[in-house]
Formats: structure tokens, C-alpha cells, sequence
């Protein structure tokens, strides 16, 4: 058994855990863990993009409308920490130069999807996800007090009377780690690598929650499972390809066998979920259709270029014909228990992105809050982190 000595200890590489280590003093020692290799954390998926706060204006409608999402079972203190923390985020996304659409003036192009009662999302085509978590990888590689380990999976914590002290983990040779450190952050993102049917990367277990669990550290909510409307329907065994929220916000229809449309595609993802698979049991089918007739040409080719040649490789062309789709599981709102500062109710253990349930999201996510939700809870966890340790953990 190796032992290593760091200040901050992160399980996952996806874009909660990137920006909790770039947060974090330059003068810590900051070990961050990828399960796979760095390419395979689910935050590289994401494609409709990330919402802000556009103006003060847009609070009350944003507020609300992440509320409905969840049918008002969210945190509220939660989603005004969200919304308020929109700006800055982007911002600093900017600043870093991720690349997110902008007007021919120069100021940011925003997008509509479901749910939502305005334009307030920033995207980049349509892997947005990828264009954001590739800036914050370069970003942290370039960061000389963090370390990146790649296939090395978290097994379990280290608790030393009822505080956690880091955990152990096994290489992909079988290596075991006994990683000790102040803090430690789970990253570990969602379940999807539960279900038979996910948008996400199979890896993902609950590896987080059930650990977590292991040690009495308090879970919420762990049955709020978001079944995305619209995966590419395919016979081949794998992750489902996602179809962006964000094609129906610009136009995308749904239609049944007959070619009839049959519900509001605007309406929350649970709501068109479950409108279609009521008409996949009404026609006994297992997909119904995903149209893009309303869509401009020159939309589909800027905005959806990747959904476009993606289609295209498996026979379906979107700027002449309905693509098949169907539901699939695509995220999780409960998880691992944390207070506004990402904190659980085990001292020095946090949680960030998918794997915590800060109750941001109530029942059902609201279409492009989880990227924002997962920086702008990183970033508090980081700052927490900061204000609470002086001093660094060093070797014994």
C-alpha cells in the first residue's frame, strides 16, 4: 500500500471538481482523481449549454422558472445562490477563453429551451459541456500544486473519529492508495452507469453515494431521477446520444408514427417525458420522432453541427427527415446531502456537480442549471475550504 500527503483530495475530473481545484489556494497540495481517463467524465456530454442571470430583470422569471421545473421542491436559498453566482461564473468562463456564441456586436448570444420562459442560455454549438470542461482541464493542467491521476478509482473514505481524513483508492494495475489529506471532495458525478438505457458514460456508478452511505453520511432524495425526453433511439447496446433541449427550443417538433404532433415540446423535461412515453405505449412502439422541418437551415448547421453529423453516420439526415427518439435516464437531483457550502454532515468531507443534492433542482432539473449549478457550488465549496484551513497537511 503506497500512502500520499495532499492538502485537498478530489475524486472526479469532470467540470465541479476542475473548478473547486482552480479555486482552491495556489499554495495547496491538490490531488484531483479520474475513475477513466480524462475524456470520459459526463460534464464533456453536455450540449445545450449553461444558463445566466442575462439582468436583474430576468431574476424573478429565471427564479420562478427553475422552481417550476422542480415543482417547488427546491431549496430556495439554494437557486438564489445559483442564480446570483450566474455572472460571475460566465465571466470568469470567458475570461479563461471558453468560446460561447456571441451577436456580431460582441455580447453573447442566448438560446431557449424547454421550461424556460426566456432566452438565457450560453452555448458553444452544441458541446458546450466539452468546449467548457477542455478550457478548465487546460487551465488546472497548467496549475503546479495539482496533481492528475487517471484511471485510479476512490474505494472508500478515512475517517479518524468522526471526521474524514481522506480515502483510499486502486489504480488501474491494482495499486491500492491510502490518500490522506485535510478535505476531500467527492466529483464523482451521477448513476447513469446504473441503467440499461443512459445518456451517461456507463463508468458512473453512485460511487460517491454509496460510500458516503457506507459511513452514515446523510443522502437526500436518492429516487429523483431525470428521464431526458429525446436520445437518439438505437438497437445498439451502450450510452444513448443525447438530443439537446436546445432543438426544441429552436423549433424542433414531436411527432408520433402518424406524423401528428402530440404534446407542448416546451414543457418540462418530465412532463414531455412522460408525454411520449404515453404515446409509445398508445401506438405499442418503442420510439416516436423528433422533427427538425421548423428549424432554419443555417441554425442547424451553426448550432447543431455534431447532433447533425452524428445523425448523418446513422442514417438520418435532420434537414430532410424526423430523427427516432426516445426517453432515457440522463441525470440525477438527489445525491449526497450538502449545505450551501457544499459542506455534508461529515466534518471536512464535501460534495460537488451531480453526486450532491444542495436541493437546487427540486424534482426535476431545469434544462442547462446543472453546469452553472456545478460551478457555482464547486466554487463555494473551494472558498469554504479556504476560509476554514490555515495550514497545510503534511507528512507525519
Amino acid at each position: 500500500m503506497k500512502h500520499l500527503y495532499f492538502d485537498a483530495a478530489i475524486a472526479g475530473c469532470g467540470v465541479a471538481g476542475l473548478y473547486t481545484a482552480l479555486h482552491l489556494p495556489s499554495d495547496k497540495k491538490i490531488l484531483l482523481l479520474s475513475k477513466g481517463s480524462l475524456s470520459t467524465c459526463d460534464s464533456m456530454l453536455a450540449q445545450g449549454g449553461i444558463c445566466v442571470l442575462r439582468d436583474e430583470d430576468d431574476y424573478d422569471s429565471y427564479f420562478e422558472d427553475t422552481m417550476r421545473a422542480g415543482h417547488y421542491e427546491n431549496r430556495r436559498e439554494s437557486v438564489d445562490i445559483m442564480i446570483r453566482g450566474s455572472r460571475a461564473v460566465i465571466d470568469h468562463l470567458l475570461r479563461l477563453g471558453v468560446r460561447f456564441a456571441k451577436n456580431p456586436d460582441g455580447s453573447l448570444l442566448y438560446t431557449k429551451e424547454g421550461a424556460h420562459s426566456r432566452p438565457r442560455i450560453c452555448f458553444h454549438e452544441d458541446v458546450t459541456g466539452q468546449e467548457i470542461t477542455t478550457v478548465l482541464l487546460r487551465t488546472v493542467q497548467a496549475l503546479s500544486n495539482v496533481t492528475i491521476m487517471e484511471y485510479t478509482t476512490m474505494t472508500d473514505i478515512l475517517v479518524e473519529d468522526g471526521q474524514c481524513t481522506g480515502m483510499t483508492a486502486e489504480t488501474a494495475n491494482g495499486e491500492t492508495l491510502q490518500i490522506h489529506s485535510k478535505d476531500t471532495i467527492f466529483a464523482t458525478g451521477g448513476i447513469g452507469g446504473l441503467y440499461k438505457h443512459s445518456t451517461n458514460y456507463p463508468i458512473l456508478t453512485g460511487d460517491g453515494c454509496r460510500i458516503a452511505e457506507k459511513h452514515g453520511v446523510a443522502l437526500e432524495h436518492m429516487d429523483y431521477v431525470q428521464i431526458h425526453p429525446t436520445s437518439f433511439y438505437s438497437e445498439e447496446p451502450g450510452r444513448q446520444f443525447l438530443i439537446s433541449e436546445s432543438a426544441r427550443g429552436e423549433g424542433a417538433i414531436l411527432l408520433n408514427h402518424k406524423g401528428e404532433r402530440f404534446t407542448n415540446e416546451l414543457e418540462p423535461r418530465d412532463v414531455v417525458s412522460a408525454a411520449i412515453e404515453k404515446e409509445m405505449k398508445k401506438e405499442n412502439v418503442d420510439h416516436e420522432f423528433l422533427s427538425f422541418e421548423n428549424v432554419p437551415k443555417e441554425t442547424i448547421l451553426e448550432h447543431f453541427p455534431h447532433i447533425y453529423e452524428y445523425c448523418l453516420e446513422h442514417g438520418y439526415d435532420i434537414l430532410k427527415e424526423p430523427i427516432p427518439i426516445v426517453p432515457a435516464q440522463h441525470y440525477f437531483m438527489g445525491g449526497i446531502h450538502v449545505d450551501s457550502n457544499s459542506a455534508t454532515t461529515m466534518p471536512h468531507l464535501y460534495a460537488v456537480g451531480e453526486t450532491s443534492c444542495n436541493g437546487v433542482h427540486g424534482r426535476n432539473r431545469l434544462a442547462s442549471n446543472s453546469l452553472l449549478e456545478s460551478l457555482v457550488f464547486a466554487k463555494r465549496a473551494a472558498q469554504h475550504i479556504a476560509e476554514n484551513d490555515s495550514t497545510a497537511y503534511r507528512e507525519k
